[in-house]
């Protein structure tokens, strides 16, 4: 294994949870391509207990070069080096770890205990007594301190021979310190519940070395919160029903017990709320009565008047050359007087001009310069590709929720949060029927107490991925103002987009879905042909000046035989054809070639990309040709360019064909989206709704016209258990 051996010299970043990046000077190292920094100063990054000043350690990792802070060394493991000779032991005994220790007495303890100093202490702090005017307290200080150098240390190799890798070994000694052992011996589960990413699973499998029993209650009730969290993020639900708990615990840990006390017990700990026959994840019931809560106190403040706001109205229009209709003025009007409201309404109904207006006025009527605009209002929306649309039609800075709120990858936490929060007067959230409960939750708890917030988005669309259901569950408990646009703006004589969402929405599908248009049209097709229409489709496309980037197929479903996964590698084919200056790599069945379309699986904010965004790979490094030896892939979004490692690579794939369920936030001038059989467990009107409505100046259906009826008829979307209206209207009787 490569390491590098050094000494610790600088702090420059220290999460608090184990991660530091930090200056290290190397004086030795068994990696040929590090011999050059060997009596040299580096930057290191890695997962760590603590470290001290001055002090030698062995660090086992590689060399690389980030994108953005140049090269340092990623340390997967390390160890401390005890000092052996008698000036290290000395050297040791004054640093700052030993506390009114100065260079004469260590001197003193090193002359008298020789090169074995440290291990005589351990054995027997009597042995110091052997030290002239060395206290008893002195004494027990020295010993107490080197034990725990020592006890965190031999904690660390207990956590992984256990089986924790040390990223987790550190979270878990980070958070109990000394009682870590004790702790584990008394109740190895209640890990999951105190420490992020180490789940039941995990820890049941530690469990087994342990001898648990099978129907140990720690072991029971551990489960029931794992099966919860489980069910609730499946399902999106906010509260799930006992007996869908009580199943899926018992069929998990394969007993046949009566779980009932188990349930009175995390109850009464607070663990889990139990409302009648409701039962609720403490944190998920907590989200939903702060949004209620705190959406009601919004919607309570007095409103302000806007003095003269026919006069703000009548210059706008002049200035943006553009007449209002009375939805629109409405919700111009509410949203600047209001400190909370809601405006929604489908594809081409003006939602983007209006927040245009709203931002104008506003900057307007508080005679705010453009910079003291950008310190009051705050522009969001849940994807980076919906804040980037947010940008461009404001000419003003807008961000994800997730970096306004100051996310850390690493610690899963949020900077601004309700003991630091953002101080902006206005906040505009676009896009918020993606947005979970969690998300929300945190927004509200990171802005002040009189924000004013505009809530904009579609009430016909997919709801968020995480439990809840926002924009449905506030419109339809009639307690927030709502402003409803259904005026439609986006579209000529020939066009049909915006048309067919609207019969679409408005269960009202004519026979025109089969007439092509110059915006639109349905492709008869059987399953069999439907990839080889596609890709003429897209070739008629790219003939009439569509790029690869602007042509997005949306489809329903991954696999079968016209999947993502499937239609990705004849795409790319065509899009990307294989070529001799073009490099590639192989991972797993997946070929990633230079140019090839990519898609963002998840969230990355440090390096600004997130879940949803398309890039381009704009370079590939073979391991020969990087100092990581290991290989690199560059992607370009949007002039961002971020470097992957193969580590990454599982949160890239290919970009040609997406799920609907991806490309929400997102517009594309061309949608192609293929409607089948095969698909049919998936199609609802919602799912179809949403694809629809991604097109901004092409859309092309390809597949059966009957299956595509079918599913614009199908309301039945499972309906998800939320509370979030009933906690809004008990608000009123409280």
């Amino acid at each position: 294994m490569n390491y590098i051996k050094g000494t610790f010299r600088k702090y420059i970043f220290n999460s608090g949870k184990g991660f530091i990046v930090g200056l290290f000077k190397v004086k030795e190292t068994n990696d040929e391509q590090l011999k050059d920094y060997v009596n040299k100063t580096i930057t290191f990054s890695g997962n760590f207990l603590d470290l001290n000043v001055d002090e030698l350690y062995v660090f086992y990792g590689e060399g690389i070069r980030h994108p953005k802070y140049g090269f340092q060394y990623s340390v997967s493991n390390y160890e401390r080096v005890k000092p052996e000779e008698k000036d290290g032991i000395i050297e040791f005994l004054c640093s700052d770890l030993f506390n009114g220790i100065g260079e004469k007495t260590a001197k003193t303890i090193v002359e008298i205990l020789g090169d074995r100093t440290l291990d005589l202490i351990i054995e027997n702090k009597e042995n110091l007594l052997m030290v002239p005017k060395l206290s008893q307290k002195k004494i027990d200080e020295i010993y107490d301190t080197l034990m725990k150098y020592n006890e965190s240390h031999n904690t660390i190799v207990y956590l992984t021979n256990l089986g924790f890798s040390m990223k987790d070994a550190l979270n878990i000694y980070n958070t109990y310190k000394g009682q870590t052992i004790s702790n584990i011996e008394y109740n190895i589960y209640m890990l999951a519940q105190d420490i992020d990413n180490i789940n039941f699973e995990k820890l049941d499998e530690v469990a087994i070395q342990l001898n648990y029993e099978k129907n140990d209650d720690r072991r029971i009730e551990a489960c029931i919160i794992y099966v919860m969290k489980k069910l609730t993020f499946e399902k999106s639900d906010t509260y799930l029903k006992k007996e869908d708990i009580v199943n899926n615990t018992l069929r998990f840990l394969g007993i046949n017990d009566d779980i009932e006390m188990n349930l009175i017990n995390l109850n009464k700990e607070g663990k889990l709320i139990i409302d009648n026959d409701r039962y609720y994840l403490e944190e998920v019931y907590d989200a939903e009565k702060n949004i209620a809560d705190t959406l009601y106190y919004l919607s309570n403040l007095p409103s302000k008047p806007i003095k003269n706001f026919e006069k703000h109205i009548k210059f706008l229009e002049e200035f943006n050359n553009i007449k209002y209709n009375e939805q629109q003025v409405m919700a111009i009007k509410k949203a600047l007087e209001n400190n909370l409201l809601i405006i929604t309404g489908g594809p081409g109904t003006g939602k983007t001009t209006i927040i245009n207006a709203i931002v104008q006025m506003y900057k307007d009527i508080n005679k705010y310069e453009n910079e003291e605009l950008i310190q009051k209002i705050a522009l969001l929306a849940p994807t980076g590709r919906a804040s980037k649309r947010m940008s461009e039609s404001t000419q003003l800075p807008a961000s994800t929720i997730h970096r306004f709120l100051k996310w850390n990858k690493d610690t899963n936490e949020f900077s601004v949060n309700e003991y630091n929060k953002d101080f902006s007067e206005f906040v505009i959230i676009d896009e918020v029927s993606m947005i979970d409960n969690a998300l929300f939750d945190s927004l509200l708890k990171g802005l002040t107490k009189n924000v004013k917030i505009l809530l904009v988005g579609d009430y016909n669309q997919l709801p968020s991925v995480g439990p809840g259901q926002i924009l449905k569950d506030l419109i339809e408990s009639d307690m927030i103002d709502t402003v409803h646009l259904d005026l439609l703006y986006r579209q000529n004589e020939n066009s049909y987009i915006v048309t067919l969402a609207h019969e679409i929405k408005n269960n009202d599908l004519s026979l025109n879905f089969l007439n092509k248009k110059d915006d639109y049209a349905f492709i008869e097709s059987d399953s069999y042909n439907i990839t080889n229409n596609i890709i003429e489709i897209c070739k008629r496309a790219m003939k009439k000046d569509f790029g690869v980037k602007n042509i997005q197929v949306l489809v329903p479903m991954y696999k079968g035989q016209n999947g993502i996964d499937k239609l990705n590698i004849e795409l790319q084919k065509l899009f990307n054809p294989c070529d001799l200056e073009k490099k590639e790599i192989t991972y797993g069945e997946v070929i990633f070639r230079e140019n090839d379309k990519i898609l963002q699986l998840t969230n990355m904010p440090d390096n600004n990309v997130f879940n949803g965004d398309i890039g381009t790979i704009t370079m590939i490094k073979s391991a020969h040709e990087t100092k990581s030896k290991k290989n690199e892939i560059y992607i370009d979004f949007d002039g961002n360019v971020v470097k992957y490692e193969p580590k990454d690579f599982i949160n890239i794939k290919h970009g040609y064909a997406i799920s609907i369920h991806k490309s929400q936030g997102s517009e594309f001038d061309c949608v192609i989206m293929p409607i089948e059989n095969a698909y049919r467990r998936m199609l609802y009107k919602k799912l179809v709704y949403t694809g629809i409505t991604r097109a901004k100046k092409s859309l092309i259906l390809v597949g059966s016209s009957n299956t595509f009826k079918y599913a614009v008829s199908n309301d039945t979307e499972y309906d998800r258990n939320t509370t979030l209206k009933e906690f809004l209207l008990k608000n009123i009787n409280n």
